[in-house]
């Protein structure tokens, strides 16, 4: 116990919040602070993403120019999903369908999934072991349908600047669903910069499309926002234990992101250099953001039996 303080939350802790106004009126919220300068924000109506993300008073994640937007306005059409896509440092996409609008196995899927714009169900937190813990539970389902649970967990240190989330996906139904899922991982200004240094540790880099191929000798260089810029995407693979890190030598802070290649097999780098939408993605996950057509196409897309659970681990150290 630390006699010098009367509540925890001097220092560290988790608050409950609720956004009031524009379109993320009422929206919760948890504040999140382990007291070495490690703060974010959990939206628990959003799939308990975390949106802002701060390290020491610098931040580290891009927020999209519609800000905080409430799941009653997702839009599932088209590329409605783009009008309600906060970014933040994480969205997760699924939970059986990422990346392209499409149409598959006669059912027609919206970008990226709507797993980002359910509500969980229920959460906890509590403070253990000089580590914060939150769990939340996000559920995935409809009638005549796939039936599938999210549990998620962060863990969050008291001692260091690291952050764990473990996520478990389980088929609670009687039918074998596809299952996709990325983690939308989103680094902005000040942490991203024209200085910044980036390293990924695969061993090979495609780029998705002949735009992406023109710029792939730099596709690790950061420039300054540019008006007009067109996003380019390459897909890194890894032989076992994937690392990527960046680092502005501006701020003196950086951010290091670790999983295993062979939980989360693809691994996409989106970079966005773009004036008001200036964004280096990072996004690990079991496919790549093509639609699922493509992945079944390729052969490459995962299914999920009933009573089948899948794990993935994602962790984070924050430097600075």
């Amino acid at each position: 116990m630390n006699k010098y303080i009367g509540h925890p939350a001097q220092i560290y802790g988790v608050e409950e919040m609720r956004l009031t106004g524009g379109k993320g009126d009422g929206m919760r919220m948890l504040y999140v602070r382990n007291g070495k300068g490690l703060e974010f924000w959990v939206s628990l109506d959003r799939c308990a993403d975390i949106t802002r993300l701060s390290l020491k008073g610098d931040n580290f994640s891009f927020i999209s120019a519609c800000g905080n937007v409430s799941p009653n306005y997702y839009d599932k059409e088209g590329l409605g999903f783009l009008k309600s896509f906060t970014a933040g440092f994480c969205t997760t996409c699924g939970l059986t369908a990422v990346g392209n609008p499409c149409t598959d196995d006669g059912e027609q899927l919206p970008l990226h999934g709507t797993i980002s714009n359910i509500p969980c169900e229920n959460f906890a937190y509590s403070i253990e072991d000089n580590n914060i813990y939150i769990r939340a539970t996000v559920r995935d389902a409809r009638i005549f349908s796939h039936k599938l649970i999210l549990e998620r967990e962060y863990v969050v240190s008291l001692d260091e600047n690291k952050l764990t989330m473990t996520d478990t996906v389980k088929n609670i139904g009687s039918s074998v669903a596809p299952y996709e899922i990325l983690y939308h991982c989103n680094m902005g200004y000040p942490l991203l910069s024209e200085d910044t240094e980036i390293k990924i540790s695969s061993v090979e880099v495609i780029p998705r499309n002949e735009h992406a191929k023109t710029g792939l000798a730099d596709c690790l260089k950061v420039e300054s926002p540019q008006a007009d810029y067109e996003e380019m995407c390459y897909y890194h693979n890894f032989s076992e234990t994937a690392e990527v890190s960046m680092y502005n030598p501006n701020i003196k802070k950086g951010m290091k992101m670790i999983f295993d290649a062979n939980e989360l097999k693809c691994f996409t780098q989106w970079k966005m250099m773009g004036e008001y939408d200036y964004v280096m993605g990072f996004e690990p996950g079991n496919c790549i953001p093509d639609g699922r057509d493509v992945m079944r196409e390729k052969g490459m897309l995962e299914f999920i039996k009933p009573d089948e659970s899948k794990t993935q681990t994602l962790k984070f150290e924050f430097l600075g």
